[in-house]
Order: C-alpha cells, then sequence, then structure tokens
C-alpha cells in the first residue's frame, strides 16, 4: 500500500542523538509512495551523513541556506511551495524555540516560515529539557501556530535518564504524516 503517492514531504532533521533514526523514517516514507526531500540542521549533519538520507531519498539534501552547487532558484521558497507537509524530527528544544518565535536562520527554519501547509514537529530530547516550562510554552506557541506536535515516547533516553523525550518510531511517525494528510 502506497498511502503517500504523490505527496511531497518534507523531512526536517535537527541536532539531536535521535538524528540517526530518521534514517529509517526517510525510508518508510519513500515506500508509502512519498518524494521525500531531507533538510538537515548543521548539527544534524554530524549525527548522520546527508549522503545517508540522498541515498534512501533519491533527492539531494539540502543544509547550507547559502549553497552555490545546483540549478538556481529560490531554494527555500522553490521547497516550502512543493511541500505537501513539513515533519521535523527529531525537534530539538533549540529548534522548538526558533520556530516558536519566528527565526529564520538556517535553510530548515527558513523553509518552515515560509511553508504554507501542514506541520508535524516530533520533539525528541532529554525530559529535564522537555518538561521545562520554556520548552512547554514553545511548543503551545507552535500550537497555537497551528502546528501539530507529535507526543515523545518515554523509555530509556540517550543520556540514560528514563522518561518522556524519545522520538516515536518510524511507523508511528510515517503514520501521522498519513493522518494529517487525509484529514
Amino acid at each position: 500500500m502506497e498511502r503517500l503517492r504523490g505527496k511531497c514531504v518534507l523531512l526536517g532533521v535537527t541536532g539531536g542523538i535521535a538524528a540517526y533514526k530518521m534514517a529509517d523514517t526517510a525510508h518508510l516514507l519513500r515506500k508509502e509512495g512519498a518524494d521525500v526531500h531531507v533538510i538537515m540542521t548543521e548539527n544534524a549533519a554530524k549525527f548522520i551523513t546527508p549522503l545517508t538520507f540522498e541515498i534512501l531519498t533519491n533527492n539531494r539534501c539540502v543544509i547550507d541556506t547559502f549553497a552555490r552547487d545546483f540549478k538556481y532558484d529560490v531554494t527555500h521558497i522553490s521547497m516550502a511551495t512543493a511541500a505537501d507537509i513539513v515533519l521535523i524530527a527529531p525537534a530539538t528544544a533549540n529548534t522548538i524555540a526558533k520556530l516558536a518565535h519566528g527565526v529564520a536562520d538556517n535553510m530548515l527554519t527558513t523553509v518552515v516560515l515560509a511553508a504554507k501547509c501542514p506541520k508535524l514537529v516530533a520533539p525528541a530530547m532529554n525530559t529535564a529539557m522537555l518538561e521545562n516550562p520554556i520548552t512547554q510554552d514553545n511548543l503551545e506557541t507552535l500550537k497555537k501556530y497551528g502546528f501539530e506536535i507529535i507526543e515523545p515516547d518515554s523509555g530509556l533516553l540517550a543520556c540514560g535518564a528514563v522518561g518522556s523525550g524519545k522520538l516515536p518510531s518510524p511507523e508511528t511517525l510515517t503514520d501521522r504524516v498519513s493522518q494529517s494528510l487525509k484529514g
């Protein structure tokens, strides 16, 4: 079954340890028929390489807002316009704060600010960071602006703590993309 055939999914990968898990999500989105375009933050590229996503998606992975190695277009606008949906996962506290306050200082935040399609955010971080009132306020602000928040799972986190903040499975993320596009 290809629930996402003909849909363009922008996958925003940020610089948390869970970034490595997004290869499976990109692969699953493609299996579901989506045209997947990955935008990574510079910090995400320290956890997983752009080449991994390029092989899995058959599309160039974008990091640098001012890259000169492509045909000319205003990439952040063309990507925002082409997207049927944006999934930001893992979403770090830093990226969540930027999005909540309209800070567009990298390719991902710039594209999201220009995109008019549905936007899903999957926070993944240490429990204390997630539960911090500032992060909670930023998530509420995103909801106010129409972002859908995918609640994190609980379990053993990379830091060794046990609690909320774990990135949901690739299947859960893909299901949420499909559900959001239906409704």
